[in-house]
């Protein structure tokens, strides 16, 4: 089983010297609408494609999320990291909904504007 991060400790991780990669494991849609600050879309069906790429080294921390608590996509991606050998991965089970409830703010991703 995966561990979880609270948000507090989620907060307190991404202030520090040394914070852990921050990968959002929902459709790209979702991640172009609103992220966390300095996530990295990380859909939790192509962790297998995108892991080594996104983060290459294995010990890294790495904290995985998605929508709220109900959402299990985190859960999957992060089990699936777990699997291909990294060995500091958290599930912040918050995701976007506690976030956003507790008055953080978001990052929108940048998209090209209609010809």
């Amino acid at each position: 089983m995966v561990k979880t991060i609270t948000l507090a400790q989620l907060r307190g991780r991404l202030e520090s010297a040394n914070p852990p990669a921050l990968l959002e494991a929902l459709p790209e849609r979702y991640f172009a609408d609103k992220h966390l600050p300095g996530a990295v879309h990380f859909p939790h069906d192509q962790v297998d494609r995108l892991a080594a790429k996104v983060v290459q080294d294995k010990s890294a921390e790495i904290v995985v999320y998605c929508a709220s608590a109900t959402c299990r996509n985190s859960h999957i991606a992060a089990q699936r990291l777990v699997q291909l050998g990294y060995v500091n991965v958290s599930v912040y089970a918050g995701g976007k909904q506690e976030w956003e409830e507790a008055g953080l703010p978001f990052e929108r991703a940048q998209t090209a504007a209609a010809a």
